[in-house]
């Protein structure tokens, strides 16, 4: 999927685990999800940080729907986890901004989602303490006044692999 509709889209440096982009829309964001739906392959744990607003569930939503999910994508802001199954493809995604203890998280069975076949997907993962595995990879996204700037970095090996891919993508 290319980007060339996004004209100011990239602040990109070189760093070797790390990345910076400037989101101009909702449909970037979107492309942004779905780059990351390919380099991820529908596995691993991405994990979203952000104030309200920055688009952490956009971004998400243009990345299930490019692992072929077809209809609504909606924050689990009440439910905490809203379960995708794509073919063959696990995907949870998770919104940790109502949590109140880390602990509800042991008593949902937090562990059985972060399989190495899933694909985990958190918002406000900062909720869940120390209860949530490392991450793979990493966005922070801010506001810059219309515009989100968005710092990935990645976490592990299967992270580096992911951002390597982002860096070759059209992005």
């Amino acid at each position: 999927m290319s980007l060339e509709c996004c004209a100011k889209l990239l602040i990109r440096h070189n760093l070797v685990n790390k990345m910076q982009l400037r989101i101009d829309s909702d449909q970037q964001m979107q492309q942004l999800g779905a780059q990351l739906a390919i380099a991820s392959g529908g596995r691993g744990r991405v994990y979203l940080y952000g104030e309200l607003g920055t688009g952490k569930t956009t971004l998400v939503r243009g990345l299930i729907r490019a692992l072929g999910h077809v209809g609504a994508v909606k924050s689990p802001t009440f439910t905490l986890v809203e379960p995708y199954q794509i073919g063959d493809k696990n995907i949870y995604h998770f919104d940790l901004y109502r949590l109140s203890d880390p602990e509800e998280l042991e008593y949902m069975g937090l562990r059985d989602y972060f399989s190495s076949d899933s694909l985990c997907l958190v918002e406000w993962p900062s909720k869940g303490g120390r209860l949530l595995p490392p991450a793979d990879i990493t966005l922070k996204l801010h506001h810059n006044g219309t515009s989100r700037d968005i710092n990935i970095e990645a976490g592990t090996e299967a992270g580096e692999s992911m951002l390597k891919l982002l860096k070759s993508s059209d992005l």
